[in-house]
């Protein structure tokens, strides 16, 4: 294995970055790795402290450059044979963090970069440990950091707080994308040219990280959300999908499954759903079907994705994944006689359709939400009208599952204001039957 070139950003937030690069020394056993601290013309004590650490490269800028600029500068100056980490500096790290995220790394050529989890659940990379203080956090942590593949989880998108990317991966990708700066999406970015340079990404479940979440970059949220819109348009163009594809997952679907064999997903966007069925159950064969092009490109890497339905033919599913297609159709008779074609004999179909009498959703209507919320939707359902469509079209045993959101301060005032003392709390609804083919 290669040596790691480890790169912090600072800029202001002294305890953090003492506590991470106190941390590194500490519980990083193996010392084959460099430290490499960016400064982005810290304006308290920061840039004393690094002056008086031994055996690290710091640069020090006159001017905060962002996140993407400055791990550029890290890359450059790192060690040329070097594997590259991206460090957030308000993290701490723990027993076997780094060998385990290496040993993932090495243990196929087919892996670009691995990222540890932590005690926050952005983009499901957080893990349910529940500790008073650092010290609990050390030991919880020891007890997980144990090396297991089957902890391993393929995803489409590494958040930067802390990814390890190999070398080779490294010299394609060159640098991170300052369009992006001074930070935000970069990270999304960053992991969609891995995936297509023909490399996975695998967040390493065995290597728990502390992450406080409390950098500088976030506090102005006027600046905050001005640089979010501008970083986002500036993705779309790009990539020609937005970045809540990276949150489109059939959460509420795929817990109905059990004991599966082949499943086939509708609209499965760029893979998160897919990539989270293939951790949750192991040896399992799933495809997808997905029409946008410019996602099918992304997903298209992680498993068989095919453009319409029809091109499946010959495969068979015992499950189905269908989302929201009920209400999108302008055919559900036609629509559910060429799903019910690729199902298993006894296999299940699984859908979820909207409650439009929910306070929520009349909320969205009410906003600027309206156009997301209904675009593409030319049926509206109860259960009863689902169970009577399913029933005539040859499937039985539908049973029905609620989701429920908490309602904000607006959403109850509105219910207030119209008196309203009836209104149905489940705010989406999914179901599965079986076919009787």
């Amino acid at each position: 294995m290669r040596k790691t070139s480890i790169i912090i950003l600072t800029y202001n937030n002294l305890n953090y970055t003492k506590k991470c690069i106190e941390s590194i020394k500490k519980y990083t056993k193996n010392k084959d790795y460099e430290i490499i601290v960016i400064d982005n013309n810290s304006t308290d004590n920061t840039k004393d402290y690094l002056k008086e650490l031994k055996n690290i490269k710091v640069i020090y800028n006159k001017e905060n450059l962002g996140f993407p600029k400055g791990c550029n500068q890290g890359i450059q100056i790192a060690d040329k044979e070097n594997d590259i980490l991206l460090l957030n500096n308000d993290t701490i790290v723990t027993t076997n963090w780094l060998d385990n995220l290496k040993i993932a790394l090495y243990s196929s050529d087919k892996i670009g970069a691995t990222g540890s989890v932590c005690n926050k659940d952005e983009n499901r990379q957080g893990i349910d440990f529940k500790y008073d203080g650092l010290e609990e956090m050390q030991k919880l942590a020891k007890e997980n950091n144990i090396s297991n593949p089957d902890k391993w989880e393929e995803k489409i998108f590494l958040i930067g707080f802390c990814i390890l990317i190999k070398r080779e991966v490294i010299d394609k990708l060159k640098e991170l994308d300052e369009n992006y700066s001074p930070g935000y999406i970069e990270d999304n970015d960053l992991s969609l040219r891995i995936i297509k340079l023909g490399y996975k990404l695998i967040l390493c479940h065995d290597s728990f990280i502390h992450h406080y979440l409390g950098t500088a970059f976030r506090k102005d949220l006027n600046s905050f959300y001005k640089i979010l819109y501008k970083n986002r348009d500036y993705f779309y163009n790009k990539w020609h999908f937005n970045t809540f594809s990276f949150d489109d997952i059939k959460s509420a679907s795929y817990p109905l499954i059990e004991s599966p064999k082949r499943i086939l997903e509708l609209n499965c966007g760029i893979g998160v759903t897919i990539l989270s069925l293939k951790y949750k159950f192991k040896n399992i064969e799933i495809e997808g079907i997905e029409e946008d092009k410019y996602k099918r490109e992304i997903s298209k890497n992680i498993t068989n994705i095919y453009e319409k339905l029809e091109q499946a033919k010959n495969n068979y599913y015992d499950y189905i994944l269908i989302g929201d297609n009920l209400e999108q159709e302008k055919d559900i008779k036609l629509f559910l006689k060429e799903i019910t074609k690729h199902l298993t004999k006894d296999g299940y179909l699984i859908g979820e359709f909207t409650n439009y009498s929910n306070i929520k959703i009349i909320n969205k209507l009410l906003e600027e939400e309206c156009y997301n919320t209904l675009k593409n939707k030319i049926n509206f359902f109860s259960p009863k009208d689902i169970k009577k469509i399913l029933k005539e079209n040859s499937y039985s045993e539908c049973n029905f599952f609620f989701w429920y959101e908490q309602l904000n301060i607006r959403e109850e005032n509105i219910l207030k204001l119209l008196n309203i003392t009836n209104n149905s709390k489940y705010t989406y609804y999914t179901f599965k039957c079986k076919t009787n083919k």
